[in-house]
């Protein structure tokens, strides 16, 4: 209810139960409505965001909500980009002193299982289980999601299942509030069979490919897969599992693939060659980066990395399209994985992955789009093109949120969101149609509406382009004023490009008004300049009123006349 306070309703909110409209859409929530909708055990609702809102100059205050020091709607001419810079720059003083406190290493809590929130009946997407040889149904899908079904057939809540989780419910079973669904081992992720078979080594040698270890604290030893980069020959060793038949046949799977399972490096072995294994056991275990104490970029520089949109270092793959997976020939230092679409007609897409990295997909596997193929950190940009803007939103907001709450600092989501709108200011053409903008060119979202609504009522074809996203610094360098943009950075290269362009300044934001001397268009300077333009209105109104036909001289003296 936190992140709800003082935002707008976008929909009717309705009662789950007795059906009725709690709060109207359009309506700001307080604390009353607040308070209203977690006695009704609402978990998520549609608000109106910042980021959506399609004001031309500036935010509608339907779209922001409550002004945070008043407690109010927010007053039209409020400078709520300059509140939401300063919300955020703030505690970010705090956080450049106190990073130390995070540095180095820290355990990060994980997840291992869900329970129902509600009593419901269980529903299963993408169902896709088997029975292991303990009798366990064990989760084989990527992307099965386990839905809670209420007595009036609405989803009450929506849980992810990770691959290789024990489900301790099946479709259609009741559950009480509080039972568990699920559970997985949140320190490993395994490489299952899908069938039953005898375990074939290939390429795994002592030595070379895998090493005996033992756990220091059980005294258990195991084998794990060493990465090997030795001399030319040895290079084409690839370990894997292959599942074989009583006559030494490769196993075949149910999408036609061979039963291979390839082994990355650090995977820790679970059957003995020769073994006989049933479909749904685990062959190996993969450790997660996450169980070792990993490093956390804390404070101030993941809140830069975040806004300035730089890729992370080892950043995730996102699948672009839904397909299965297959791996193409190998170069030097990178894997190369294809992902087929169903859909014959379709160009396949390729991704190049550096070889020690842990690829969490088999070949063979079935994805989806905004499945990762990589773990790690996301890069901004692909979350953009690949899942849209809502999604940026969420992980930019989540992301940011992550490093002030570490440090118990409250910063309401909106000043976040003002920013990121900033950041998605530009749009890149990707089909210039019948108007005179070019592929590839980036131009403001705004232009482009302008030139299209135009195109549009004259019958021609309008372009169409896909979001950009922009670092912060770059966003300020490339906004429509070029005064703006002159007294922020690189002032030479600014103007100088303006003067070739022949760029004019409608004098829009706060700080082209500072510099030339004139109010600034916020608070009372707001109030003014809608004044000065019902004032210009009436002034042109008059003239056209004006008789035409009088000559300019005896329109002078009848101007006189008049006085």
């Amino acid at each position: 209810t936190e992140r709800v306070l003082g935002r707008t309703a976008a929909v009717d909110v309705i009662d789950p139960v007795t059906d009725s409209v709690l709060i109207s859409g359009g309506e700001m929530i307080e604390e009353v409505e607040a308070e209203v909708l977690e006695n009704a055990g609402i978990q998520a609702l549609l608000i109106r965001s910042v980021l959506t809102c399609e004001t031309q100059t500036g935010v509608c205050g339907k779209c922001y909500g409550r002004d945070l020091a008043r407690g109010t709607p927010v007053n039209a001419g409020e400078a709520i980009g300059v509140i939401a810079a300063q919300s955020i720059g703030e505690p970010g003083t705090q956080l450049t002193m106190r990073t130390f406190h995070i540095g180095g290493t820290a355990q990060v809590a994980n997840q291992s299982s869900i329970e129902a929130s509600y009593d419901a009946v269980v529903r299963i997407e993408n169902r896709d289980v088997l029975t292991d040889s303990t009798d366990r149904l064990v989760a084989m899908g990527r992307a099965m999601e386990l839905l809670l079904i209420d007595a009036n057939d609405r989803e009450r809540a929506r849980y992810r299942i990770p691959y290789g989780a024990r489900l301790l419910v099946d479709e259609g079973d009741q559950v009480a509030k509080g039972d568990k669904l699920a559970e997985w081992d949140p320190y490993t992720r395994p490489i299952m069979t899908e069938r039953d078979g005898l375990v074939n080594y290939r390429d795994l040698v002592e030595g070379t490919t895998m090493r005996e270890e033992t756990d220091e604290a059980t005294g258990i030893s195991y084998w794990v897969v060493v990465d090997h980069r030795g001399p030319k020959k040895e290079t084409e060793l690839r370990p894997r599992i292959t599942l074989r038949d009583k006559k030494g046949e490769v196993i075949m799977l149910p999408n036609d693939m061979e039963a291979r399972y390839f082994l990355p490096p650090d995977a820790i072995l679970s059957v003995d060659d020769g073994s006989e294994v049933h479909a749904g056991d685990v062959l190996a275990r993969i450790p997660m980066a996450s169980a070792r104490t990993r490093d956390i970029t804390g404070g101030l520089p993941r809140v830069a990395e975040l806004f300035e949109a730089r890729r992370p270092k080892d950043h995730a793959i996102i699948a672009e399209s839904d397909g299965y997976v297959e791996f193409g020939r190998d170069y030097k230092t990178k894997r190369r994985i294809v992902v087929r679409h169903e859909d014959e007609g379709v160009e396949p897409t390729e991704y190049l992955v550096p070889k020690g990295r842990h690829i969490t997909v088999q070949e063979g596997d079935f994805i989806r789009k905004g499945e990762y193929l990589l773990d790690g950190n996301p890069a901004p940009h692909d979350i953009l093109k690949v899942q849209g803007i809502e999604a940026l939103a969420a992980y930019l907001v989540n992301e940011i949120q992550e490093v002030y709450r570490l440090q118990g600092v409250k910063i309401n989501d909106k000043h976040i969101e003002v920013i990121v709108r900033q950041m998605l200011q530009k749009v890149e053409i990707e089909d210039g149609g019948e108007t005179t903008f070019l592929k590839g060119e980036q131009v403001d979202r705004v232009e482009l509406d302008e030139v299209n609504a135009r195109d549009v009522a004259e019958g021609r074809k309008p372009a169409t382009a896909s979001p950009v996203l922009l670092g912060i610094t770059k966003a300020s360098l490339q906004t429509r004023s070029f005064i703006s943009a002159a007294s922020f950075q690189e002032t030479t290269r600014v103007l100088t490009e303006a003067a070739v362009v022949g760029k004019a300044d409608d004098l829009i934001g706060l700080k082209e008004n500072v510099i030339v001397g004139r109010l600034i268009p916020a608070g009372t300077g707001a109030h003014l300049n809608e004044l000065r333009t019902i004032a210009q209105q009436r002034d042109e109104e008059i003239e056209q009123a004006r008789p035409a036909s009088l000559p300019e001289g005896e329109e002078m003296e009848a101007a006189a006349g008049d006085d």
